[in-house]
């Protein structure tokens, strides 16, 4: 199921506490780009057709990551790429947009996809996973 644009970034707008759409949708975009780095094949394409069209290609085409990142270091690069942003800041818009990315995902796939991903990012998006 496709989530359509407008119920995505409302979503996301309010996990994250923004003051406007245009702030949800630059905190989509950056997130979404790097996440695609660190997904691949079935997955990212799984994931890609559940998310609104303009943010699957997004994730189609990411920010190019020579590794996968630790969870504290995606942070930090979500950081760099959003003007204005801080740890604590990016912390959130990455948590606000994961969170809804894992509803949209759904639990089978979130579990694939967390299995891509180095540990601890269940907890960027939202769904601690049993140790």
């Amino acid at each position: 199921m496709n989530l359509r644009r407008e119920a995505f970034l409302d979503r996301v707008k309010e996990r994250g506490e923004y003051d406007s759409l245009q702030e949800a949708e630059r905190a989509a975009r950056v997130v979404l780009a790097l996440l695609g780095a660190h997904l691949v094949g079935e997955v990212r394409a799984q994931l890609a057709a559940r998310l609104p069209e303009d943010f699957a290609l997004i994730l189609l085409n990411p920010l190019q990551s020579a590794e996968p990142l630790p969870p504290e270091r995606f942070v930090r690069a979500t950081a760099a790429w959003i003007e204005g942003a801080t740890e604590q800041t990016a912390a959130w818009d990455v948590s606000a947009v994961l969170s809804t990315a894992a509803d949209a995902a759904g639990d089978d796939l979130l579990g694939q996809i967390l299995l891509q991903l180095p540990a601890g990012y269940d907890l960027l998006f939202g769904r601690p996973q049993p140790a």
